[in-house]
């Protein structure tokens, strides 16, 4: 029974490293990291991983961390942050669909419409929660659980567990932020620039014939043009979140490039 214990817990603490890694990038990641995905799946998924990258980690044999100390404590908190991080950059892309959803709601009058949304467990506007649909759509097509498999298998030879972190990835994550707005802006100028133009046409109609009840008819007007460029937009739609996954895999390959040469 001895031998068993003194067995099992190098093999305990040896999956326990990658666990927290993985486990903190789906609270963070797309789709694994929403409400609709139970924490239950997060963590037997987060289990598997961590059993099947013990080779790419290091075996065994390969941490010599007591995980009751303090240091213990301190590289489970480095492996929390390192995968939580790559997770939210991963999320950054299904943001902008997000945003760009509340954008032409607002514009079409579509933000009073308000339904229950079981991706995030709140309430959100219709719009944003069809586009959200496409994106999940989207990212299963572009095989997106494999890339993010695959980004944390590479990201345990970049950043390896009792090596420190330098704060390279996290920098270059929140200083790129701004381009959610920049790409939500992108897709949403056409719908935005026409229900201007419709709502500066139907201000001047006022102006000429102010006994005509245009409130009622522009409403309506507004609404159906928004929704014939919505959908001319949507069709964009995958290909843009492509690009925009690109763009963060292209981010992380450079993040792990850094940390590989440091």
């Amino acid at each position: 029974m001895e031998s068993v214990l003194a067995q099992l817990l190098p093999m305990l603490t040896a999956i326990w490293w990658p666990f927290c890694r993985i486990l903190a990038m789906f609270i963070g990641a797309p789709v694994l990291g929403e409400a609709v995905t139970p924490v239950t799946v997060r963590i037997l998924i987060a289990l598997v991983l961590a059993v099947l990258m013990l080779p790419a980690t290091g075996g065994v044999g390969g941490y010599a961390i007591e995980p009751f100390s303090m240091h213990g404590v301190v590289a489970t908190i480095e492996q929390a942050l390192i995968g939580f991080v790559l997770g939210l950059a991963f999320h950054f892309a299904m943001s902008v669909v997000g945003v760009l959803g509340f954008m032409v709601s607002s514009q079409m009058g579509f933000s009073m419409a308000v339904m229950n949304d079981p991706m995030n467990g709140q309430s959100s506007d219709v719009v944003s929660a069809l586009l959200s649909v496409l994106s999940i759509i989207v990212f299963f097509a572009i095989d997106g659980h494999l890339l993010i498999a695959n980004i944390i298998g590479q990201s345990f030879r970049a950043w390896p567990l009792g090596q420190g972190y330098a704060p390279l990835l996290l920098n270059a994550v929140a200083y790129n932020v701004a381009w959610i707005f920049s790409a939500a802006m992108l897709l949403a100028i056409p719908i935005v620039f026409s229900t201007l133009v419709v709502q500066l046409g139907f201000g001047f109609l006022n102006r000429v014939a102010p006994s005509l009840n245009l409130f009622a008819l522009g409403f309506s007007v507004i609404t159906i043009f928004g929704l014939v460029m919505l959908a001319e937009v949507v069709r964009f739609i995958p290909d843009h979140y492509v690009r925009m996954s690109n763009q963060v895999l292209e981010l992380i390959r450079q993040q792990m490039q850094a940390a590989g040469h440091g």
